[in-house]
């Protein structure tokens, strides 16, 4: 029997997601985009994080050319269209999202990477949008994501001329948050997942909707937005057990 192309290990909270398509550098084809997705659709009881990674030394090699469908413009805007859906539903889905990354994280692979709020990235590292380069454009949600934390100025130079960045120049750029010896960023991940799974489930449900949404706010809206999101975390039995916690100098024992 083969083994699944998206392998779930679930300890305690957390829940360890391994893209298993070695031989193709874990590139995503249909299969491993429905795996995922059908994960953070329907999370398993109990699990309050996600640990995203690779195998076999590289994180996602972007989509699966091999495996190419041609398509018209119309199904091609629709599948475009679905690989959005499922970059919204990791990045809005209620789970928190850490990915440890390694090798390549390329084209989808970026995409995947950067709809994910917490990325660690091994000196072996290399981010790349490697579509321009082949006479296409990215589809997956680069332009937004990617652009919004390069800004597109370097986007487009990055596009154009295809450059690659190792793990520092990514962590500088805001590609990664962490930048970390090899063999080290499943372990750095699954840690910080431990840290962000004891916290109270209804402010980071809310940080993971809110403040990506914020930012394309204008003030006054961002700001009363805020003021919400405050009323609603700050009157929670979270909150209140939060708070009974610091003044008697313990841990909190959230829901």
């Amino acid at each position: 029997m083969s083994e699944p192309v998206l392998k779930i290990d679930i300890n305690g909270g957390v829940a360890t997601l391994t893209m298993n398509r070695p031989d193709k550098r874990n590139a995503m084809c249909d299969a491993l985009l429905h795996a995922i997705d059908a994960f953070f659709a329907h999370p398993p009881e109990g699990v309050k994080v996600a640990v995203l990674t690779g195998t076999a030394g590289h994180f996602c090699s972007g989509l699966d050319l091999s495996e190419h469908v041609s398509r018209d413009a119309e199904g091609t805007m629709r599948h475009s269209r679905g690989w959005h859906q499922v970059m919204d539903r990791i990045q809005y889905g209620g789970l928190p999202v850490v990915s440890a990354m390694f090798g390549a994280v390329m084209g989808g692979g970026l995409e995947l990477a950067t709809s994910t709020h917490v990325r660690i990235a091994e000196a072996s590292t290399i981010f790349q949008l490697p579509e321009g380069r082949r006479g296409i454009f990215v589809g997956g949600g680069a332009s937004v994501r990617v652009g919004r934390i390069l800004g597109a100025d370097r986007m487009i130079e990055m596009m154009l001329t295809g450059r690659k960045y190792g793990a520092d120049e990514g962590k500088a750029l805001g590609l990664a948050h962490y930048s970390v010896g090899e063999g080290e960023a499943l372990a750095m991940a699954q840690e910080l997942a431990g840290k962000i799974a004891a916290n109270a489930p209804l402010s980071n449900y809310i940080m993971i909707q809110a403040l990506s949404r914020i930012e394309d706010m204008d003030k006054a809206g961002g700001l009363f937005t805020e003021s919400l999101c405050a009323a609603v975390t700050q009157t929670s039995p979270d909150a209140i057990e939060g708070l009974a916690a610091f003044l008697e100098k313990r841990q909190p024992s959230f829901r």
